[in-house]
């Protein structure tokens, strides 16, 4: 376990109570984080879980939140975006293999891997950032620069009709 922003919770620390963690990045580990997924930068990135035994596992509940900057994915321009994110986990042992055929219900929780006697709330976290993110985002400004490039808005868009070659040779 050798992420950007690692903050390791040892399994002989967490009990069968919930117990609050509060995790905060510092300077470094954002930048390094905010490389990681492409992003402009990370002003803020914390999270607050209560870490738990259950069922063989560590489940862990709470938010994440950040200020991050990313990029426009039209213009490049920088969007400032907060996020402030609710993230359910279950660390476990052994994690299935893609052959493995696993039944999925509603309650099931997103699941990571213990590794060296330990869970990763700071990988959990910057996880749970990046999926949050809208991986194709747009400032103001990137309708107007698509249709100066061209390329024609959802909603102004008329299919080709295919018979309307037809109809005009048809009223000859």
């Amino acid at each position: 376990m050798n992420t950007e922003f690692s903050r390791l919770e040892r399994l002989d620390t967490i009990g069968e109570r919930d117990r609050t963690v509060t995790i905060t990045a510092n300077e470094g580990e954002r930048a390094a984080v905010a490389k990681r997924f492409g992003l402009v930068s990370i002003d803020r990135l914390e999270a607050t879980m209560a870490v738990r035994r259950e069922g063989g596992g560590i489940v862990a509940h709470g938010r994440v939140s950040g200020d991050v900057v990313q990029a426009c994915s039209v213009t490049d321009e920088p969007l400032p975006v907060t996020i402030d994110e609710p993230v359910s986990l279950r660390f476990v042992d052994d994690i299935a293999t893609e052959a493995d055929e696993i039944e999925l219900s509603e309650d099931v929780l997103d699941t990571m891997p213990i590794e060296g006697g330990a869970i990763d709330l700071g990988e959990a976290a910057a996880e749970t950032l990046a999926l949050a993110l809208d991986p194709f985002p747009r400032g103001p400004n990137a309708a107007a620069a698509l249709a100066a490039a061209g390329v024609v808005a959802e909603e102004d868009f008329q299919p080709a009709n295919a018979f309307a070659g037809l109809k005009a040779l048809a009223g000859k």
